[in-house]
């Protein structure tokens, strides 16, 4: 999909039919820094004995600041979370795992070294990811991501067949729809959800861009039906009042 308008369309109807709080936006994984795009803003912290550092504590704070600009951004930007770095295909697992955030989830056991093979990451090496709100896309998105509820996640439950659920580390379903064309929803985890300051009541979703047409048609086929159940409920548990 390369027509900006009809994603900006689609976006405006996905978050008039899900009542998003949060505007939706939009991933791209780009093969040049020559995208017209402003590079984000900022200054990294000195870098860590291991040399970790980043304009950002991990990629996934790039969701939050995406909501109101647009902007691209370089590997260097990401590289203070190794996770992130790892999902995004700008590092592999043997880059980083001597990296004292790496060593801190391991002995923790919030994930185990036979798990990390299994974690979805991009698979080529971008040059620039670049980043900002669907509504006013000034680019093609490869990923659409969107912050939901429970309630909006009930709605994409029933109204996407395949919706895939996950779990931590939350950014891995950037690549569960990038490079699989997978829904994915996370349900968060504890490293992202620190680092951006998430609701606790927030979870993400993540959308392949040749699906978002199909999704916004479901989701609003499911969104009326609700509303009309959620009507008729309402006015029956009045006999209770």
């Amino acid at each position: 999909m390369t027509n900006l308008d009809q994603i900006r369309e689609l976006a405006a109807r996905l978050e008039t039919a899900l009542h998003l709080s949060a505007p939706a936006i939009g991933i791209q994984f780009s093969d040049t820094s020559d995208t017209g795009l402003p590079p984000f803003q900022g200054l990294p912290p000195k870098e860590t004995p291991d040399g970790r550092t980043g304009k950002v504590s991990a990629s996934c704070v790039f969701w939050m600041e995406a909501t109101s600009s647009s902007f691209r951004t370089d590997p260097s930007d990401h590289r203070n979370c190794s996770v992130g770095s790892m999902t995004h295909g700008l590092v592999g697992f043997d880059d980083v795992s001597s990296n004292s955030d790496i060593s801190e989830l391991l002995s923790s056991g919030w994930v185990t070294a036979e798990m990390v093979p299994s974690i979805p990451v991009i698979s080529e090496r971008p040059v620039s990811i670049n980043y900002g709100p669907l509504k006013e896309a000034e680019f093609s998105p490869d990923v659409v991501l969107i912050r939901i509820n429970g309630r909006q996640l009930m709605v994409l439950n029933d109204a996407v067949a395949d919706l895939q659920i996950e779990g931590k580390p939350q950014c891995h379903i950037i690549a569960l729809a990038k490079e699989y064309g997978k829904v994915a929803a996370s349900v968060g985890c504890a490293l992202s959800r620190s680092r951006t300051g998430m609701s606790p009541n927030e979870m993400t979703c993540t959308i392949p861009i040749d699906r978002l047409s199909t999704v916004v048609q479901e989701v609003e086929l499911t969104s009326k039906i609700d509303t009309g159940v959620a009507k008729y409920a309402a006015q029956d548990a009045q006999r209770f009042s």
